[in-house]
């Protein structure tokens, strides 16, 4: 099987691997229901030493930088109530956390969660959380540049491994909301 976008070596459909995923990745793959379908979630098996967005992206093709997004998550604060939430954009662009994040989830204050808050709400990879699988209660903040791309590689979990699927996929993901201007330019 070949990878729409990037030239990797291992490229299989996600459902047949969910072995490699994080358990919470694995099950929302599972459980995947919608328009999309599961066995257009495509997984690839990338090294964890290269998976810093420049190294990677110098090795799997330079077209990725345009085609793959990052999520973080981010932690929004009015008063003693915290509101955790994750944000997706593409990996050229940074996330509005004090703009369009605060404004959405009406918090006073916002900013990136801490990486033990991160990585232990979410039973991912610190460098490999990724949108699906999620937990159930979170806010999935989609910057609409993400959605109108074609095919998105995203991490899997882990920071061995990647996720490539279609941008249309993520407005579907529980809890998602679509924002225009979540990412701004880094420059």
């Amino acid at each position: 099987m070949r990878a729409p976008i990037g030239d990797f070596d291992d490229v299989r459909p996600a459902p047949d691997c969910l072995d490699l995923l994080t358990p919470p990745v694995a099950e929302a793959v599972r459980a995947w229901t919608g328009p999309v379908p599961a066995d257009q979630i495509l997984y690839v098996d990338t090294d964890p030493a290269i998976a810093d967005t420049a190294v990677f992206v110098e090795h799997h093709g330079p077209g990725l930088l345009d085609a793959s997004a990052n999520c973080v998550v981010v932690a929004g604060r009015r008063g003693e109530a915290t509101t955790l939430a994750a944000c997706l954009v593409k990996s050229a662009n940074r996330v509005d956390v004090n703009g369009v994040v605060r404004k959405h989830l009406g918090a006073r204050k916002a900013s990136f969660a801490p990486m033990d808050t991160a990585t232990g709400d979410t039973g991912m990879e610190y460098g490999g959380i990724t949108p699906v699988g999620l937990p159930a209660d979170w806010a999935l903040l989609v910057d609409a540049a993400v959605v109108d791309t074609p095919w998105v590689l995203i991490g899997s979990g882990r920071r061995r491994g990647k996720i490539i699927m279609p941008g249309k996929a993520f407005a579907q993901l529980p809890n998602a909301v679509v924002l225009e201007g979540l990412g701004l330019p880094t420059t």
